[in-house]
């Protein structure tokens, strides 16, 4: 995440479709399949997302879309995934795409 995002305390479901390039309804999808992983904040009806829930859905897509897997199988992995190298390697995968997001603005 960038220094902007970690300052924000919480993100609209607007704005994290906006950071992550999907369309809101994929998001409240993967809200009802993940849900024990992803649990926004509810303000008045809206979604509120604190940033660790941000860099989740940032996984999640990464999973789906980039290595292929199913919902069933994103789950699995998200649920096994506490080994300390398959963290920083995603920390470091996600750092690495905001970098190249940065250098195309």
């Amino acid at each position: 995440m960038t220094g902007e995002e970690k300052a924000r305390r919480y993100y609209s479901i607007g704005e994290v479709a906006r950071l992550l390039d999907l369309e809101p309804h994929v998001l409240r999808f993967w809200e009802k399949e993940f849900r024990r992983l992803i649990k926004p904040l509810r303000v008045s009806g809206r979604r509120l997302y604190r940033p660790e829930q941000v860099e989740m859905f940032r996984r999640i897509k990464r999973l789906l879309y980039e290595e292929g897997y199913t919902i069933s199988g994103a789950k699995k992995k998200l649920a096994e995934r506490d080994t300390r190298e398959e963290v920083l390697k995603e920390v470091r995968d996600g750092l690495r795409e905001i970098l190249s997001l940065l250098e195309k603005e």
